[in-house]
């Protein structure tokens, strides 16, 4: 998997309407969509993957917790 940004701090996300759950800092792959920010991450064997809306992408980015590479 390509990494094009890096988790450095807290990035979470909500599977359904369960607890949030915390991304793990590291390299992340983004594909950006109309209305969301699609993030995955992760080895080849455990790839995970979630949509968070695109607002909420550029407030990690002006955080600073996402850093594109």
């Amino acid at each position: 998997m390509p990494a094009n940004a890096k988790v450095t701090g807290d990035v979470e996300y909500r599977a359904g309407d369960g607890p949030l759950i915390l991304i793990p800092q590291g390299p992340i792959e983004v594909l950006l969509a109309p209305d969301s920010a699609v993030l995955s991450w992760g080895d080849a064997g455990n790839t995970q993957t979630t949509a968070i809306p695109l607002s909420e992408y550029q407030r990690y980015l002006g955080e600073g917790v996402i850093q594109p590479d």
